[in-house]
Parts: C-alpha cells; structure tokens; sequence
C-alpha cells in the first residue's frame, strides 16, 4: 500500500556506505600502531600491558590478542618472563623486507599502471598532498597513513589481491622504521620531492621510470636507517 511504511521498499545500503564498527582488538591495533609510527612507543621499549589497557580502556584480552598480530608481523617481541617489547631495529631484516617489496611491488607496477582510472588519479594526487601536509606539521602518524595510501592506490590497481595481502604485511613490519626515518624533517621533505616524481611517472604511465623511482625511494631509507644502525652500534 502506497506511503505505508511496513509495505514502502527499504533502500538497500551498499558495502560501501556500511562500516562496521570496530572490535576491542582492532581499535587497540590501531592505537597501538599508531603509538609505534609517533615514536611514542619506541624500539625496545617495553609495552606496559596493565597502563596501556587502562589507557584504550580495555581488558587485557584483546590488548594481548593485537600484541600478538603484532608480533607476528614482527613489530614486537615477546620475551618470556618480561612480556613484550617493541622490536629493535635491525638493518638484517629491513634490508630483507625491502628486498622483497622490490620485487612484489615491481610487478603490482608493471600489471597495474594501464589499470589506473581517472578516479585513482585523482585519488593519488590527493594521497601526495595530505601526505605533504601532514609532514609539513610533524604529523607522523596521518604522513605515515597517507603514505601508505598513496603507495597502495598503484598496487591495488594489479587486481591482485593474493600479491596485495603479501606487500601489506611486508609495510605492517617495517612501521618502527618508518616511524624513525619520518622522524627527521630533511627526510620527509625528501619523501615530498620523491612522491612528486613518483606521481609525475605514474601519470604518464611509464613502469620502468616508476619502478625506478620507487627503488630509490625505498633505497634513501634504508641508507638513512643503516647510517643511524652503524652509528649506535
């Protein structure tokens, strides 16, 4: 019956304008990846469980439940007896990671860059500015968002989601180094310059010259981070 409620169709809400809410263990993984890329958790630093769960106003629960993704993702370390701590920095196993998102990311260029639409252009451009921004106001968490934006709108283009999940555990275990890199502002002023170049490659569909630039990229920070290694060491 028209203008009856119980009989009007009910619009349909679609996947996108629908977002879960997120559980105890997922808001408390992102405040704790959050604490790590601000540096306010820092390498070796013990993680203090009872503080910490008090603060996300949590049980321990799913504090320790995030604590072990993060371990598996290698951001922390568990010791037994002392619990866990943020994971050291080790030049071994950045150079590790890199080496593989060299390789993983290569090919989410070379499949993905023909693929880009004009709406992930237009996405990209807006990623590099708040990137820029945030940077600009020491806002290391939002940079490191943004960031990681930027980077994935290109690879998420591939379509291939199996190669995707690979990269993104790939930057999960590598946010304590980024944290230290972003850290310094002539770093994020060189990340700003290197964005623009990037994008500039991307824009003009050219694979070898992005995979390139997306080399050196990745090159400027482990060079800075294996400076800050040898010096502490």
């Amino acid at each position: 019956m028209a203008g009856d409620p119980e009989h009007d169709p009910q619009p349909v809400m679609s996947p996108t304008e629908y977002q879960r809410p997120p559980t105890a263990q997922e808001a408390v993984l992102v405040a704790l990846r959050q604490a790590i890329v601000s540096g306010e958790l820092k390498p070796g630093e013990q993680v203090r469980q009872e503080a910490l769960a008090e603060r996300f106003g949590v049980s321990r629960v799913p504090l320790r439940e995030a604590l072990k993704i993060l371990e598996g993702e290698g951001s922390v370390a568990y010791l037994p007896r002392r619990g866990y701590f943020v994971a050291e920095l080790s030049l071994a196993d950045l150079l590790e990671v890199y080496r593989i998102r060299e390789l993983l990311e290569a090919e989410a260029v070379r499949v993905g860059l023909d693929r880009l639409t004009s709406s992930d252009l237009a996405a990209l451009d807006d990623a590099v500015e708040a990137c820029e921004r945030a940077g600009r106001e020491s806002d290391l968490v939002t940079m490191t968002e943004q960031n990681r934006r930027l980077h994935f709108i290109v690879i998420a283009a591939a379509g291939m989601p199996r190669l995707e999940r690979q990269i993104r555990i790939l930057w999960d275990a590598t946010d304590v180094y980024r944290s230290v890199y972003y850290s310094s502002p002539q770093n994020r002023e060189a990340v700003e310059q290197e964005h623009r170049a990037i994008l500039d490659a991307v824009r003009a569909r050219d694979v070898e010259t992005t995979i390139a630039l997306l080399d050196e990229h990745r090159a400027h920070a482990v060079a800075h981070l294996q400076a800050l290694l040898d010096a502490g060491s």
